[in-house]
């Protein structure tokens, strides 16, 4: 049952990076970060980058996304990220 709740959300996260733009609740689900700690990161500048589009509408780029997470990795014994 893990393993197949496991495959369900493999194949949701990569169909939703497969789109060039991303809406918040898109990046809080593949990031498992809480939306409201990507709007408190938009507030203070800091986080992944992102557009604004039509005054309210946000929306992440999905390779800013996957940098970000790619630059939270944690290595070790001399591996290189």
């Amino acid at each position: 049952m893990a393993d197949e709740f496991k495959n369900i959300m493999d194949v949701n996260i990569r169909e939703i990076l497969n789109k060039p733009y991303l809406t918040e609740k898109e990046v809080s689900r593949i990031t498992q970060r809480a939306l409201p700690t990507l709007r408190g990161d938009r507030f203070n500048r800091r986080g992944i980058p992102y557009y604004r589009v039509a005054g309210r509408s946000i929306r992440y780029k999905a390779e800013d996304v996957v940098a970000f997470m790619e630059g939270c990795r944690i290595s070790f014994d001399g591996e290189t990220p």
